[in-house]
């Protein structure tokens, strides 16, 4: 196998397929190479999240807010119902006073830079959720957080983009010219030549940008998700407890367990989430799954009685500073990086594809890229 191809992207993960659906619309021609299959790594192993209600005003707000835009786009161009893209709204709620101020005062800040957000005293609570526990003392809602179903998601993209998908196929070098810039890959099962290459590989990502002798700080860290058997409509948001947020942007290695809960279309409910940096040790854990489970019904108390009929874990690619690393790397003319968005990849995998095509075709994204420049670390091989 030997072809040429305008761009090469590497990863078909939801990050992956959005970089060749934008780039695709810009008039490039796209090859996707993917050692396993469509939504084979984290992207399968996710929940489905697109969220503002998490996000402290700054870059990474900024990128969610464009997203959720672009999510609106896609559900029209893709079809909601064939992405299972549900505009649910997000509810997070507080099981104090402490909490529930805490609460407001963020939302204040994140009003302050665009996002809709309402607040929920305890007495409303049960408008919205009427499942709830009763002891919580109140909450925020925001409407525009969405869920969509990451792998018919990943599917359609790709699909749409009319890109040529290579699953199966791994990337073992990239071609350098003299002056050091990139030519193509080399695969497993050929060359691919091109003048421009996207590590789009998640957890892999440091793996891909080490094949050009830079270092990316990208590892993976463990979650779980419990998932129920099917159930009538019982809880109608992405509802989650106020200590969620720490623990997305805590630094420890430990396991850090913060209840979400949300139904699906299915009936099913699924239950995260659990955040432990243990590499890619796969190994199911019976304590973290009974702290999920404890969560949920310290939530809802109904599923107390609800039998969970599964479980499944991924790994999310992690960055030190909790943002991912998008844009053209310096060191290497030629190569893109678009990785590292941790648990946030499949709700901001349209503004970062869209940012990553811009900058494909000379133009200029939509995003200040500045502060996920993936140099910004500074590691070295």
């Amino acid at each position: 196998m030997t072809t040429t191809t305008d761009v090469v992207v590497i990863g078909a993960g939801m990050v992956g397929a959005a970089c060749a659906y934008y780039a695709a619309r810009a008039g490039l021609s796209v090859t996707v190479v993917e050692r396993a299959g469509v939504a084979g790594g984290t992207t399968g192993a996710g929940e489905g999240n697109i969220l503002v209600s998490d996000k402290p005003p700054g870059p990474e707000l900024a990128l969610a807010r464009h997203s959720v835009e672009l999510w609106r786009e896609l559900g029209d161009a893709l079809g909601e119902h064939r992405i299972e893209l549900e505009h649910k709204g997000g509810l997070v709620v507080a099981a104090s006073p402490a909490e529930h101020d805490a609460l407001r005062a963020f939302a204040a800040g994140q009003g302050a830079a665009g996002v809709e957000t309402h607040d929920v005293p305890a007495g409303a609570l049960p408008d919205y959720e009427p499942h709830l526990a009763k002891d919580l003392t109140g909450g925020v809602h925001y409407p525009q957080d969405m869920q969509v179903q990451p792998m018919l998601a990943a599917a359609h993209l790709l699909r749409a983009a009319g890109a040529r998908v290579l699953t199966g196929t791994t990337v073992t070098s990239l071609l350098r010219g003299a002056d050091g810039a990139i030519r193509g890959v080399v695969t497993d099962r050929g060359p691919v030549h091109t003048p421009a290459v996207v590590n789009a590989a998640g957890v892999w990502a440091a793996d891909v940008a080490g094949l050009a002798g830079v270092g990316l700080p990208i590892l993976p860290r463990r979650g779980f998700v419990l998932v129920t058997a099917p159930l009538p409509p019982l809880v109608r948001h992405k509802v989650y407890a106020a200590g969620y947020v720490a623990n997305v942007g805590r630094e420890s290695t430990d396991l850090e367990v913060s209840p979400v809960v949300e139904g699906t279309r299915a009936g099913t409910i699924l239950i995260g989430s659990t955040r432990e940096r243990v590499g890619f040790d796969g190994t199911f854990s019976l304590r973290a799954l009974r702290q999920l489970a404890a969560g949920a019904v310290r939530l809802f108390p109904v599923l107390g009685s609800v039998s969970a009929i599964r479980a499944y874990r991924g790994f999310r690619p992690y960055s030190p500073d909790h943002l991912p690393l998008i844009g053209a790397d310096s060191r290497v003319p030629g190569l893109h990086h678009a990785a590292g968005h941790e648990g946030a990849g499949i709700g901001l995998a349209p503004a970062t594809g869209h940012a990553v095509a811009a900058l494909l075709t000379g133009g200029s994204p939509r995003i200040d890229l500045r502060p996920f420049a993936p140099e910004r670390h500074d590691v070295h091989l």
